[in-house]
């Protein structure tokens, strides 16, 4: 009787769960309406902006949404109110939301030549949009962990719904090469719609193929993992056989000869790199001079400026350390701060910490890690109504003491700036 309450289910599930896809005319299996498509886009999008900023330029946020509705007009979905909008980040990236939400970082604008080039990125995103491959990547998750469930009932083996789980989330983990070649090409049919040259669609998987090669070299001897753009153009050349096809069927259209010097003007000013609001690396230093401080960390350790954080990893992420600058509610001292934060947790050590003119308090404890259960050092030191907080974990519990030595001298270089310096 289970089985076949399984089997009806699994094909209930099915049934229901077919729509035309609005940009190829094939059913598709979805499980979300379009109103619940653009509540998650919404949803997302408020996600996105907690781990991301606005790139501070209106006049280029402008040029950016109005190339991307030149290019939405022609797409299989014209009556979605698109957003496109530049990150204030240094990553080479671009991705797009449910429901037309579509960004693209400052670090990816900057190695584009042309408004066609543009274009072609945008055009690409779109293609993920119109043909709902987020949707449908939703719904085959969510089928999967359903599968999992069913299969464990109706068998009664409970580990089954678990090895479904993981093998569901190989399945849907990224767009895939199958999505992002369907997102080529309609990338290509919107650039021909909207007029521009479709070979800027083979420039732009050029100048990121190029980016991605650069990358793993320097991600070689920083001793850290590539970081590649995702989809299509990094992982196929640009005479790939179905991006030929859609070019032959559209009409191959040649890019114009020279610069586009119109958009190379646009983008005069544009930040390359890191952005001064959310601080610099030089060398194994660290800089913030709107915080007004500067920490450095072990010669080549590899430093990560992310949203909320600082992260310095060791050479084979043997070790990392972690600085959060937060604000201090109300008067207490550095000592009662890190015991809010430790809560009930004892302590292996604890000590008083000065460093140059900053007091500040520390302790060892032992707990869950980012490499599991060991040792992590906690650091707190005030300046004023700010504190930072640092956390020093090690991957071998038996090298503890060695990378302990590292952090503890890493905070041991924490000082002031002159507002507006950089300079050791």
């Amino acid at each position: 009787m289970a089985y076949r309450y399984f089997v009806v289910s699994i094909f209930m599930l099915f049934l229901g769960g077919c729509a035309v896809n609005p940009a190829t005319g094939q059913r598709d299996f979805v499980l979300m309406s379009e109103s619940q498509e653009l509540a998650l886009g919404r949803q997302t999008s408020q996600q996105v902006m907690k781990e991301y900023r606005v790139y501070d330029n209106p006049s280029l946020q402008q040029y950016v949404q109005s190339v991307g509705d030149r290019v939405a007009k022609g797409s299989h979905r014209q009556h979605l109110n698109y957003r496109f909008t530049l990150l204030d980040s240094p990553q080479v990236n671009a991705f797009a939301l449910p429901g037309g939400y579509i960004y693209i970082t400052r670090g990816l604008l900057v190695y584009l030549n042309s408004e066609a080039e543009l274009a072609a990125v945008l055009g690409h995103e779109l293609g993920h949009v119109t043909a709902r491959h987020s949707v449908r990547q939703h719904s085959l998750s969510t089928t999967t962990n359903l599968l999992g469930n069913l299969v464990a009932v109706a068998s009664g083996v409970q580990g089954v719904g678990q090895l479904t789980s993981l093998l569901g989330a190989g399945i849907v983990r990224g767009y895939g090469r199958e999505h992002e070649l369907e997102a080529d090409g309609l990338g290509v049919e919107y650039l021909a719609r909207a007029g521009y040259s479709t070979s800027a669609m083979k420039k732009v998987i050029t100048v990121l193929k190029n980016q991605e090669v650069f990358d793993k070299q320097l991600a070689i001897e920083q001793g850290r993992k590539p970081r590649a753009y995702h989809g299509v153009f990094a992982t196929h050349p640009d005479n790939d056989t179905r991006l030929q096809q859609v070019l032959n069927r559209l009409g191959y259209s040649p890019a114009s000869k020279g610069q586009d010097v119109a958009f190379l003007k646009r983008m005069k000013g544009l930040t390359f790199g890191d952005s001064a609001k959310d601080g610099v690396i030089r060398g194994n230093y660290f800089y913030h001079t709107n915080l007004n401080f500067k920490v450095g960390f072990a010669e080549a350790w590899q430093i990560s400026n992310q949203a909320n954080a600082v992260v310095a990893s060791a050479p084979g992420n043997e070790a990392l350390v972690q600085l959060m600058v937060q604000d201090v509610g109300k008067a207490i001292t550095p000592k009662q701060f890190l015991k809010t934060k430790l809560g009930s947790q004892k302590t292996i050590s604890e000590k008083l910490l000065f460093v140059g003119k900053l007091r500040g308090y520390t302790a060892v404890i032992n707990t869950t890690t980012p490499y599991g259960k060991g040792k992590l050092r906690i650091v707190v030191l005030f300046d004023g109504r700010k504190a930072f907080s640092f956390f020093g974990a090690v991957k071998q519990g038996n090298r503890f003491a060695y990378f302990d030595q590292k952090v503890m001298n890493s905070i041991q270089t924490v000082r002031c700036l002159v507002r507006g310096s950089v300079r050791r």
